[in-house]
């Protein structure tokens, strides 16, 4: 395997994804899941690269609950010595989550509880869609720190995102569905999951206006939230389903293939000329997201993350701690406007009121910062 990584870096590949990293050692009578042997041969080929390509990152594919994935950044005697990189799935979760519900609070209580403000010698790979599945990690335990179901929990997100849900904006369809367990997961694009599919349908440019923004609201999200986002081809261009899959007989047993198109390079084309359009609007803004990350050197991975109570369970809070100055990242989770008070955001360190993402000095009025639907802000 050495040998394998070796010559991939000496052919100038720069990352390095190590799949399923979970799964690699065997022991009956138990899951087979993250025992410690994963751990000590993870830190061993980190070694080995550090030694003979130290420029080479690990990223680590460890698609498991919260307090299980920071073991593969590595804990105790590992600690900054394993993985560079880790998908960070609780977010995604979350995001999907609170965007369902309406609500921010159990997503709060995650990434405060489980997650370090900074980590040793590695950083997230932040996500909102990828080529796979959705498999709703959301533990019993913290799903009843807020007094609600865990399994009863799972279950509305899993309807919610598949349409069957009543007033679901979602399209999605289930993947491995498990009657004995009740485990149900989701697959599905991004736009689709986020309303843009089931606004075109309907011809309404309120609902697609909706799935424009939450789209971006989870680009500004995993752009500022610390480490390095991740967009999978076509979220870009707010791709909708690909229902052509079912027609493919090595692919219509796997509804997964739903979301992994063909590069559609005529929506690629429309976005680049005609920024008024759903996709155009997508790719702007999401370039005008990462054109603003790439002016702050606040938002690096190596600064805390501080996820914060702001009071409003509809907004998802947290600061961003540099030493230069922090940044207060704001984000309405709602088809709602919301507010927040100006003494709030003083005591969290914002002095200047000018938001980061659009450029612009933020407006008080009688001392609140008013948010539209699915607004989002990086205030310093």
């Amino acid at each position: 395997m050495v040998r394998i990584m070796l010559n991939l870096a000496n052919k100038g590949v720069d990352v390095l994804r190590l799949d399923a990293v979970a799964f690699m050692w065997k022991r009956i009578g138990t899951t087979c899941q993250s025992q410690p042997e994963v751990h000590l041969i993870l830190r061993a080929l980190r070694a080995c690269t550090r030694i003979a390509a130290n420029a080479v990152i690990h990223l680590e594919e460890a698609i498991v609950g919260p307090a299980e994935m920071l073991t593969y950044f590595g804990r105790g005697e590992h600690d900054g010595r394993e993985g560079n990189l880790c998908y960070h799935n609780s977010l995604m979760v979350q995001y999907w989550s609170a965007l369902a519900t309406r609500d921010t609070r159990l997503m709060t209580h995650v990434l405060a509880t489980h997650f370090p403000p900074v980590l040793t010698n590695a950083t997230y790979a932040t996500y909102i869609r990828c080529h796979d599945d959705i498999g709703w990690a959301i533990t019993d335990e913290d799903a009843g720190a807020l007094g609600l179901s865990g399994a009863a929990h799972r279950a509305f997100l899993s309807d919610f995102y598949d349409g069957s849900y009543p007033g679901s904006f979602a399209r999605g369809v289930l993947f491995q569905q498990n009657p004995d367990t009740g485990d149900k997961r989701i697959a599905g694009s991004f736009a689709a999951l986020a309303g843009l599919e089931a606004g075109l349908a309907a011809a309404d440019p309120l609902a697609i206006d909706r799935a424009v923004d939450r789209i971006l609201l989870g680009h500004a999200l995993i752009a500022s939230f610390g480490g390095i986002p991740l967009i999978y081809m076509g979220d870009e261009l707010a791709m909708v389903n690909d229902h052509g899959y079912r027609d493919v007989p090595e692919h219509a047993h796997d509804s997964r293939w739903i979301n992994r198109p063909a590069m559609d390079w005529d929506r690629a084309a429309r976005a680049s000329a005609d920024p008024d359009t759903p996709e155009g609007r997508v790719l702007h803004g999401t370039r005008a997201i990462l054109a603003a990350r790439r002016s702050c050197d606040r938002l690096h991975g190596g600064h805390p993350t501080e996820i914060l109570d702001c009071g409003n369970a509809a907004l998802l809070a947290f600061a961003r701690r540099a030493p230069q100055g922090g940044i207060l990242c704001l984000f309405n989770f709602t088809e709602s406007w919301q507010q927040i008070s100006g003494d709030w955001l003083r005591f969290q360190g914002v002095t200047d009121m000018r938001d980061i993402l659009s450029d612009a000095t933020v407006t008080l009025h009688d001392d609140m910062l008013a948010l539209p639907p699915y607004g989002r802000v990086w205030l310093s």
